[in-house]
């Protein structure tokens, strides 16, 4: 099949709501490595990771053997069956998270991890209402994109009763007006007055990501978590940390994105980079909150035995080459080369983000902070046509979200910027 044809079989088959990157789709055939080809032989620099879900590599032959190796064995079992590739991950993974969580929940996709997550907070407290922040994304399902934060992603259907939204931290971008640490951390004290305000003041939840990643790598300033995460405490809540795009040591020194604010949440979700690529959701909470689960239930896919083989790979590729602390020293490297390109044009607005989740946000004016998408899209076309993939995001579609993979080598950053170099350069206004 040639490159026409794929594309009008996307445009006849798929619903037309499901986007692409770029103003002609990429078409890929392969991957391997950090790279990806398309149908036509064209390598890219894979700075994306398939929404940062690609953490070690396309087709790494340490993880696709040990896939291998369980297809020859079971391929699937429901979670009717007690599966060892399940349990064995279950137990491993209870040792690397923190606060004592130890009961998990495997499913498909991080929509899943979270819905998980609020059924089991509202079982444990007897409530029903969540507090979720502005600027989030939580998943595709109708609660998950109740408790998304952006319209654009809100599809009919999706309006709950019981979801609240707070200011988020977008210390670049302040709702309120402030300037951080002057603010006094007022995003977070905000959220005491939208429980008193809107809610009946009995709440289950807070559900939050460590750095926002649809929202356009939104970091939080230091001391943001401990003191949202008290108020929903004293309010009777639970914290519910989704590190679908924060967790396994992308945000540098840390397993996990909550981490890097000392913060012990009551539960986690995860999915994404996990299993490389295999479709994955895991929640995880307390022993106590886990036993507040009544009735029945099931997930026929979660725990596939496939899957868990592939993340028990991943883990110890992971583990034992220390990527977390790699990525501090990569994810060093990348972010000066991104402060340098933001010292030469003005187009950038802002760098943010830790290790390697990294955003880059673009502005028309950097004293009105004018979003700019339009030169987004304009900079996906030369850094494609360079051989570089990247992302973008935020509530504007003026972030570029730059996420290599785990074991990424500083040369390959050095292309990577290089190349971004050589796009900005090419737009009109430079």
């Amino acid at each position: 099949m040639d490159k026409r044809r794929a594309i009008e079989l996307q445009k006849r088959y798929l619903v037309p709501a499901i986007g692409t990157y770029y103003e002609e789709p990429l078409v890929v055939s392969h991957g391997q490595g950090h790279y990806l080809y398309d149908i036509e032989g064209r390598e890219y620099l894979d700075f994306f990771g398939g929404i940062l879900t690609v953490s070690i590599g396309h087709a790494d032959p340490r993880i696709n053997a040990r896939i291998h190796d369980q297809v020859d064995r079971v391929v699937h079992t429901s979670t009717l069956y007690v599966n060892l590739p399940q349990v064995e991950l279950a137990e491993r993974l209870a040792k690397l998270v923190p606060g004592g969580l130890s009961q998990w929940f495997f499913t498909n996709s991080g929509t899943e991890a979270n819905e998980t997550a609020v059924t089991f907070a509202r079982a444990h407290t007897g409530r029903d209402e969540v507090i979720a922040l502005r600027h989030s994304y939580s998943g595709r399902s109708t609660l998950a994109m109740a408790l998304t934060g952006q319209s654009v992603w809100r599809l009919p259907g999706s309006n709950q009763p019981a979801i609240r939204h707070a200011h988020n931290p977008y210390c670049y971008r302040c709702a309120l007006g402030q300037k951080y640490p002057a603010c006094d951390l007022l995003c977070a004290r905000d959220i005491e007055e939208v429980i008193r305000t809107s809610t009946s003041g009995r709440i289950a939840a807070f559900i939050a990501e460590p750095i926002q990643g649809v929202g356009g790598f939104i970091t939080p300033p230091p001391g943001y978590f401990q003191t949202a995460v008290e108020i929903i405490r004293r309010y009777g809540g639970l914290f519910i940390c989704d590190e679908v795009q924060t967790g396994w040591g992308r945000t540098g020194g840390k397993m996990f994105g909550i981490e890097q604010w000392d913060v012990v949440p009551d539960l986690m979700t995860f999915a994404k980079g996990l299993a490389n690529g295999l479709p994955i959701g895991a929640t995880v909470t307390t022993e106590e909150i886990g036993a507040s689960l009544r009735g029945l239930t099931i997930s026929t896919f979660g725990g596939n035995p496939l899957t868990m083989a592939a993340a028990s790979a991943v883990l110890d590729v992971i583990v034992d080459e220390g990527l977390p602390a790699k990525a501090v020293v990569t994810g060093g490297h990348l972010r000066a080369g991104l402060e340098a390109l933001a010292q030469r044009f003005p187009v950038i607005g802002d760098v943010r983000g830790m290790g390697l989740m990294q955003g880059v946000e673009l502005v028309r004016d950097r004293k009105t902070k004018e979003p700019a998408p339009e030169v987004v899209a304009r900079l996906f076309e030369e850094t494609r046509r360079r051989g570089l993939l990247i992302g973008k995001g935020g509530m504007y579609g003026n972030v570029l979200r730059i996420t290599p993979m785990l074991d990424v080598q500083i040369g390959e950053i050095d292309t990577a910027l290089r190349i971004l170099t050589e796009a900005f350069e090419a737009l009109p206004s430079s």
